[in-house]
């Protein structure tokens, strides 16, 4: 399946921060096999956000294993001045890369970097940045990333006031489009995020943080009504 035909259909995407770093192979083996084919990265620098996280070396040692089972690496950059190291993720093995409004002064040149590198090309908005700053750059995306708590932290609970901005996303951009949801995304509030339009839902502890993180994939799967 190409990724054009996976960014119009709902989809999970398991995020590896939350899973087991001493055996996250099998940890995306074992989601991977309940039916997810998108992978979410999230990479965090200790700057834009407080904590650190991973870098290019685990998108590299996960691709042949995703890219085996059909699916997609989706790396989610909160990072200060995102555009100095897509280059680096685009060659560890990226299908996507989302980049945050906030941490450039260079929107457009990041995503054009991001396209340039090959990879489909995404910009993530806080809770705190409107709807509306995704205009200008919207012709030039294919994931409009809507954070639904504050970036940084695993496990925070699902920020209500969020809802209407995937709802104003929807109209801003065109319906290819796929407008991806992160942060306390469970069972109970997947469902209203896809009828608000998103399509991409990113779970971490709500998956990998479950005693059967297959299971919880599916119910999630279901909940959001995706394939």
């Amino acid at each position: 399946m190409s990724q054009a035909e996976l960014l119009r259909d709902r989809r999970v995407a398991p995020s590896i921060l939350a899973a087991d770093f001493a055996r996250i192979g099998s940890a995306v083996e074992e989601v991977m096999d309940a039916g997810a084919r998108v992978i979410h990265v999230d990479v965090m620098d200790g700057h834009f956000v407080p904590p650190i996280s991973i870098g290019p070396q685990i998108v590299e040692g996960l691709k042949g294993q995703v890219d085996a089972a059909g699916g997609w690496l989706d790396v989610h950059l909160m990072i200060d001045r995102p555009e100095r190291h897509v280059t680096e993720f685009a060659g560890a093995g990226a299908d996507s890369i989302s980049v945050h409004f906030e941490a450039t002064p260079h929107v457009h040149l990041a995503v054009h970097k991001v396209r340039e590198d090959g990879c489909r090309a995404g910009v993530a908005i806080t809770p705190s940045t409107p709807a509306s700053a995704l205009a200008a750059i919207a012709p030039d995306i294919d994931i409009a990333l809507c954070m639904t708590v504050n970036p940084g932290w695993g496990g925070q609970p699902f920020l209500p006031e969020t809802l209407p901005k995937v709802t104003e996303l929807r109209g801003i951009l065109d319906d290819d489009v796929a407008i991806e949801v992160d942060g306390g995304i469970e069972t109970h509030t997947a469902g209203p995020c896809a009828d608000a339009g998103a399509r991409l839902f990113v779970a971490g502890s709500s998956v990998f943080g479950q005693p059967d993180p297959a299971e919880a994939y599916r119910q999630l799967a279901e909940a959001a009504g995706a394939v």
